[in-house]
């Protein structure tokens, strides 16, 4: 299993961090899509495109890893309502691979990357692991001694 954490971790990771380059790099696909709620929408561009990129080192840190994965967690929650707003915007105008084709399973993708970072940060392991049918049973649980009575 840890082969398969390290390999989902560099490989989120390196999502993140290009992430995080676009957004600071390349701010404008990232400004049509923001809802109209957020305030000074070109800074929090910025800022989570830097969330990203440091999120994506504290991936790769083993003494950051497990901070990482939480807040790189929050952060897909987070911006959620931005992938709402680009699915709403886009989906209807394109066909194929620029509609719903590609919106609908973007959105219904988002608890994964979620997980995905919690998992990569070592925080969860499901469902990679065997349940270990000894492990629940009742009789692994010593039962309690009956109460001595001295002899006489």
């Amino acid at each position: 299993m840890q082969a398969r954490r390290t390999i989902l971790r560099v490989l989120l990771a390196a999502a993140f961090a290009l992430a995080g380059y676009f957004h600071i790099m390349h701010p404008a696909p990232f400004l049509r899509i923001t809802p109209a709620w957020v305030p000074a929408p070109a800074t929090v561009i910025l800022v989570t495109g830097i969330c990203e990129l440091f999120g994506a080192a504290g991936l790769l840190i083993p003494s950051l890893r497990r901070l990482a994965g939480i807040l790189l967690a929050l952060y897909s929650v987070c911006v959620f309502p931005a992938n709402i707003q680009h699915a709403l915007l886009f989906a209807g105008h394109g066909g194929g691979w620029t509609g719903w084709l590609y919106h609908g399973p973007r959105l219904l993708f988002q608890p994964v990357i979620v997980w995905l970072c919690l998992f990569a940060g070592g925080l969860i392991d499901w469902p990679f692991t065997r349940k270990d049918p000894v492990a629940h049973s009742p009789a692994r649980f010593p039962r309690p001694h009956p109460p001595t009575t001295p002899k006489a």
